[in-house]
């Protein structure tokens, strides 16, 4: 099974062999890629109790937990990577999430949508409304999606904060795409973020 394109460039990035630590893991298709082609110590962290029970059932190390809360009972660098795919935009203080990653892990995966992309701009503009796409595919009402960044957005929160972009992907479907306009053009950022 094809892992979804950001979750495909970080199992890419990921050194064979380190320790790692997914939050918010959903189905663990980016631990069990880890674990098994790259020999890593993969374990996760996910707040659906059906993914968790999933995630178990397919021998993978998850327990079930909230980033905005159980980060904190994690020792400090206790992984080589700390991995938040698709999950940041959905936590109540990206930010504090953001430095908890970054304590726990030496490096940091971030990966989220992009709100500023052309097709999120146009709904807008045209009809008035949050788009519902094939990488957002859920009604305004019913997202879980509660903070709504951009990259610019993003690159801002990490430079105020002193964090070091080691790496930055942008993709626009299932494709890489350049970094030039990349707030206008990507569907989806991954950054590879460091102290």
């Amino acid at each position: 099974m094809a892992l979804r394109p950001d979750l495909a460039v970080i199992a890419e990035s990921v050194v064979s062999g380190s320790r790692v630590l997914d939050v918010g893991c959903g189905d663990g298709a980016l631990l069990a890629a880890l674990r098994d082609g790259k020999g890593c110590d993969a374990r996760g962290m996910e707040i659906d109790p059906a993914n968790v029970a999933e995630c178990v059932a397919r021998g993978l190390s998850v327990i079930q937990g909230d980033a905005d809360k159980d980060l904190a009972f994690y020792p400090d660098a206790s992984v080589d990577y700390a991995i938040l795919s698709q999950t940041l935009q959905t936590t109540m203080r990206p930010d504090r999430v953001l430095e908890e990653l970054l304590r726990i892990g030496r490096r940091a995966f971030v990966s989220f949508p992009n709100f500023g992309h052309w097709k999120v701009r146009t709904s807008l503009l045209w009809n008035g409304r949050m788009p519902v796409t094939r990488l957002l595919p859920i009604a305004w009402y019913a997202t879980p999606n509660i903070h709504h960044a951009t990259v610019n957005d993003f690159r801002d929160m990490v430079r105020e904060r002193g964090i070091k972009v080691e790496q930055a992907w942008y993709l626009s479907g299932d494709r890489r795409c350049s970094p030039a306009a990349a707030s206008f053009r990507a569907e989806h950022a991954v950054f590879l973020l460091a102290r």
